[in-house]
This record gives C-alpha cells, structure tokens and sequence, in this order.
C-alpha cells in the first residue's frame, strides 16, 4: 500500500521560507515521478514541480525560481523548499506519485497517488 505522508506546512510572512516534506512508503520514490500539487479555496488544483526518477525537474511558470524540488532517496522522502513565498502561494499543499519513471508533466491526472495536504498561508 502505497503512503505519502506531507509535513512542513505553516503560515509565514510574505518573503519567508518554508519547507515541505513528504516520506513514502510502499513504493521506492528513486524510481517513480514525483511531483508537488497545490490547490488554492475555488481553484482547480494544479502542478507546483515534479522530479523524474532520473532526477529531471520541471517547475509552474509561477514559481519563478523561488521554489527548489528535491529528493532524499535514502530517506525516501521528497522535498519542496519553498523561498520568497507571496500571498498567493497560499494553498493546501499536496505530494504525488506517478506509477511510471517519467513525468511528462504537470498535469494532475497523470498522479494516481495522492498524500494528505498542508496547509501553506502567506499573509501580507
């Protein structure tokens, strides 16, 4: 069975950091597509970053360099730093797992493994 457990949400200030974890079990992450998903109240959720099996990034046009996807594979653990956040990073903050090696993507529907959210709040 399959489980990604999300941690690391909060709420800080405008400019402030924050970093996100999200620990798998029942699936070695070194070999699946991982990614990061957020979904702000009245918006469709959508793709923050990915991480291939091979280690290929992508990242949302939003995220403008301020955010770093990483992964730990000895702790099987995923990773977003998220730096210089604005108020309109605020959302539930979610990890996922493709059942294949490559991305190809940001698309939600290509994630069939979904974590619990965190909650990120940015005030002003």
């Amino acid at each position: 069975q399959v489980q990604l457990v999300v941690s690391g949400g909060g709420s800080v200030q405008a400019g402030g950091s924050l970093r996100l974890s999200c620990v798998a079990s029942g699936v070695t992450m070194s070999r699946l597509c991982m990614g990061w998903f957020r979904q702000s109240p009245g918006k469709e959720r959508e793709g923050v970053a990915v991480f291939d099996g091979d280690e290929f990034t992508r990242y949302a046009d939003f995220v403008e360099g301020r955010f770093t996807i990483s992964r730990d594979n000895a702790k099987n653990t995923l990773y977003l730093q998220m730096n210089s956040l604005k108020p309109e990073d605020t959302a539930m903050y979610y990890c996922a797992a493709r059942n294949a090696y490559f991305c190809g993507g940001l698309s939600v529907p290509l994630f069939i493994y979904w974590g619990m959210g965190t909650e990120v709040t940015v005030s002003s």
